[in-house]
């Protein structure tokens, strides 16, 4: 038996669900649920919303976003992990939930690498240091040196201890010797909050968090994270042309699955979630928010196995900066 959904090359292999009521029914017969680790309006969010409206037209079942935030992201990533592997829970995990929370959670993390299951990488994005439009920093030099001249003074804003922004920040605060202080929230929404009012005195986000508040001038844009200026910022220089060498930080989104999720749905989500990546629509979408396609397959696509080998890297790669920071969560 076969089905037929729109946005494919022809028809589809039916996979069978797991669990003997619908043993004969093709996957996916009901809603799926992608649980995002982190508040609404983050790019977290914006990034797994997108995803599923897209992987909603073309499974032919409604892809539901449901937020679940807490712990950097764990309490998500545990209920995934704890979930029924039944194909119809899966996680947008992010590079805090897939690879920074494991050193820095140490023995209290509640979900080990093995207990999910890569499916693929949605997007990867820059980050952005930027301070509130009324201060008078309008340099990554200004700003090292106005927090030399106050060390301890000056505080950032983060997205939550843990999340790419605050492991940016400290590897910045490393590589400059400032002393600048974090303050982390629940999620980007409340931190641009008080950034945008001025009771911030820098902060870092994902680009597509954030974009709105520099494009309208709510925000001054210091500096992007990534090698290159981002297309979207075009105007902002990369950390590099600010002074600071060999500096390269970007955040990924993707999503994982419960571990023991059959392979055949595994590769079928995975099939389809490169080929949302692939298409033009979805990379206008990205690319005006400052991000880019994953690029981990000739053509910049992505596959269950080039992502968990992708994981596999940025595990051991935040695990060193991790440690030579000394970041931690209380």
């Amino acid at each position: 038996m076969t089905i037929t959904r729109r946005g494919t090359l022809g028809a589809t292999l039916a996979l069978p669900l797991v669990g003997t009521a619908r043993a004969q029914q093709p996957w996916p017969a009901r809603p799926i649920r992608f649980v995002v680790p982190f508040p609404p309006a983050g790019t977290t969010d914006i990034s797994g919303r997108i995803a599923a409206e897209m992987l909603s037209q073309r499974l032919g079942q409604q892809v539901i976003v449901e937020n679940r935030a807490g712990a950097t992201g764990n309490i998500g990533a545990e209920m995934i992990a704890r979930a029924e592997p039944d194909g119809y829970s899966f996680l947008v995990c992010t590079i805090s939930t897939a690879a920074i929370n494991y050193s820095l959670w140490g023995a209290r993390m509640p979900v080990k690498p093995e207990d999910l299951a890569a499916v693929g990488l949605l997007i990867k994005v820059p980050n952005v240091v930027f301070v509130p439009a009324a201060s008078p920093v309008r340099s990554i030099a200004e700003l090292v040196a106005t927090a030399k001249a106050r060390p301890g003074k000056l505080n950032y804003g983060s997205a939550g201890s843990g999340g790419s922004p605050h492991m940016t920040m400290e590897f910045f605060k490393m590589r400059t010797g400032i002393d600048i202080v974090h303050v982390p929230f629940r999620g980007a929404g409340p931190m641009l909050v008080e950034a945008v009012a001025g009771r911030l005195d820098a902060g870092c986000d994902n680009m597509p968090s954030c974009i709105g508040h520099i494009r309208d001038g709510r925000l001054r844009a210091l500096a992007v994270t990534s090698s290159e200026r981002a297309a979207a910022l075009p105007d902002v220089p990369t950390l590099a042309e600010s002074g600071i060498r060999d500096f390269e930080a970007t955040a990924w989104f993707g999503v994982q699955a419960p571990a023991r999720t059959p392979k055949a749905i595994i590769d079928r989500m995975g099939a389809e979630i490169d080929a949302i990546t692939r298409d033009p629509g979805y990379r206008a979408r990205i690319a005006e928010l400052g991000g880019a396609p994953p690029g981990l397959t000739p053509g910049g696509g992505t596959t269950p196995a080039a992502f968990e080998a992708f994981i596999a890297g940025e595990i051991t790669r935040w695990a060193e900066v991790v440690k030579a920071s000394g970041a931690r969560v209380d």
